[in-house]
């Protein structure tokens, strides 16, 4: 069957792509334990596994962007899955920390430039008239994907170890590579921009300022906190590897759940939709620091932070395609810039708090930055009620999704 009668599979094939994408990158969070020990490092210092990755990541995929903004996206997104699939084979083989962070570096930048086409893909796939129904698809698949990966590492690594956690990865990765060469058409690139357009664009359009000011703080505590969640169970709730992953299986199926709810608000008022999820986030770490010493506690604050993660995540990409639905690709850019950049910036001092101070201090970082970035958006939303009295549109407020 030709592929314009079955645009919906390749939807299907991106949003695979992105799960495999954001599973990689967070693959190392459930598996902090057990690889800082074989690897002879400390937790702190094996957060650098996220660190590096999403420095590149965040850093240089402007630029990357921009520089192949002639290239056909399936042809693009064909290596970037090549370089993956290799990347989570040398991480499997590798004989030591050192070469597992100079690999995590190079997948990292394959993982930043896929964030910032993947979703616009997806959209071009299908009818013009179905844009959002494919966008919402896609960015549910990275939302499920940022969620999910974590628990499903270290089921993987409980069932084997995190050797073979990435060995198995490498294999899925190698299979979505070839799904994305026979289903995906030819896709020229279409709306990419030179480097120096992409960094005016915040500039020039104050609610993707706003917006990428917002993402950047929410996940900078997520990841300062989240990173460390391992540890801080085992260390205040004594509990076993077993529990471990349940409770992570918890997170991702709370972070499905905010997923689905967020997919039927964030199209009426993204902007709201976005601050009770982030409202929950800081809810949820504050919760589990007042009871997160028992089993039942735990439970509780990780899946209130599973459900609020996964309806931040969906919103706040459909806030970058509502502020600049045509210059997409490089809005992308930007956010995936922040957002990267805040995982890395996140881990790395969240491994910092947590080596100097205990992994509690770790969580109450991320309850400052998860709250910096609930008044940001409020005081945003303030701004736009305050000019909503005149005749013409506040440019504070989002255009909705098509």
């Amino acid at each position: 069957m030709p592929i314009k009668e079955r645009p919906w599979l390749g939807v299907a094939v991106i949003t695979a792509s992105l799960f495999m994408f954001v599973t990689t990158e967070l693959m190392p969070v459930g598996l902090l334990t057990p690889m800082s020990r074989s690897l002879s490092v400390s937790v702190g210092v094996a957060g650098l596994m996220v660190t590096l990755y999403g420095i590149s990541a965040g850093l240089g995929v402007p630029f990357i962007v921009a520089w192949t903004r002639r290239v056909n996206r399936r042809l693009l997104l064909t290596a970037l899955l090549a370089v993956l699939a290799v990347g989570n084979l040398v991480t499997a083989a590798a004989p030591g920390f050192v070469p597992v962070l100079a690999t995590r570096l190079v997948m990292g930048f394959a993982n930043g430039v896929f964030w910032a086409i993947g979703v616009s893909m997806a959209i071009r796939l299908v009818p013009s008239r179905h844009a959002g129904r494919a966008a919402a698809i896609a960015l549910s698949g990275i939302s499920i994907a940022a969620v999910a990966g974590i628990p499903l590492g270290a089921l993987l690594e409980d069932l084997t170890n995190w050797r073979g956690t990435f060995l198995i990865w490498s294999a899925l990765s190698a299979v979505v590579c070839v799904a994305v060469a026979v289903v995906i058409p030819s896709l020229p690139s279409d709306n990419a921009v030179a480097v120096r357009e992409v960094f005016a664009l915040p500039l020039r359009n104050p609610a993707l300022r706003r917006a990428v000011y917002a993402v950047t703080l929410y996940v900078l505590g997520h990841f300062a906190a989240y990173t460390f969640i391992r540890p801080f169970a085992e260390q205040h709730a004594a509990v076993t590897p077993a529990f471990i992953s349940a409770l992570l299986v918890a997170y991702g199926i709370g972070g499905a759940a905010g997923n689905f709810v967020a997919g039927h608000t964030v199209a009426r008022n993204p902007r709201a939709s976005f601050a009770l999820a982030v409202a929950g986030l800081a809810a949820s770490m504050l919760l589990l620091l007042a009871i997160g010493h028992t089993r039942t506690g735990l439970v509780a604050g990780v899946l209130l932070w599973g459900v609020s993660f996964g309806a931040a995540n969906l919103c706040q990409v459909n806030l970058m395609l509502a502020a600049a639905p045509d210059t997409f690709e490089a809005a992308m850019s930007i956010n995936t810039l922040g957002y990267n950049t805040s995982i890395a910036l996140g881990a790395l001092f969240g491994g910092l708090f947590a080596d100097a101070l205990g992994v509690n201090a770790a969580v109450w970082f991320g309850v400052a930055l998860t709250s910096a970035s609930l008044l940001v958006t409020l005081g945003a939303r303030r701004r736009a009620v305050d000019l909503a009295g005149g005749v013409r549109l506040d440019d504070d407020e989002p255009a909705p999704v098509p």
